[in-house]
């Protein structure tokens, strides 16, 4: 039996960050981001673009605008400033949701490695990973 240092594995399905993004499971937003001085790629979860990005009809009604996604980055660059150390951050941002008065939403980000081992941050809802 070999010693641990020398056991080998072989990986039988990988679905990558790629994948997550063609497939809409995740989004891709890092040119936003970068617009903001976010120098890593930036991806939000589909959970996250439903309830928060895109305008639900009370947010229709609020008037709000295309600007939700620059405010959910916003307020993670904010947060990720007073933690610039942490792998994983949470949080919180006022978002229209079902009701046109905004509702305070907690998100978390994290920054671990892409495709190729590069480091990237994804945004989600606390309960996902």
């Amino acid at each position: 039996m070999p010693e641990n240092d020398e056991l080998e594995f072989e990986v039988i399905e990988a679905y990558t960050r790629a994948q997550a993004i063609a497939d809409g499971t995740l989004r891709d937003v890092t040119s936003t981001a970068r617009e903001m001085g976010i120098k890593l790629p930036v991806a939000v979860t589909h959970s996250v673009w439903e309830r928060y990005v895109m305008l639900t009809p009370a947010a229709q009604r609020a008037h709000n605008d295309e600007r939700r996604l620059w405010d959910v980055l916003w307020m993670f660059r904010a947060a990720a400033q007073r933690a610039p150390e942490a792998n994983e951050i949470t949080f919180s941002l006022y978002v229209v949701t079902d009701s046109t008065k905004p509702s305070l939403v907690e998100l978390k980000a994290v920054c671990g490695p892409g495709d190729d081992a590069e480091p990237v941050i994804t945004i989600m809802l606390p309960e996902e990973d």
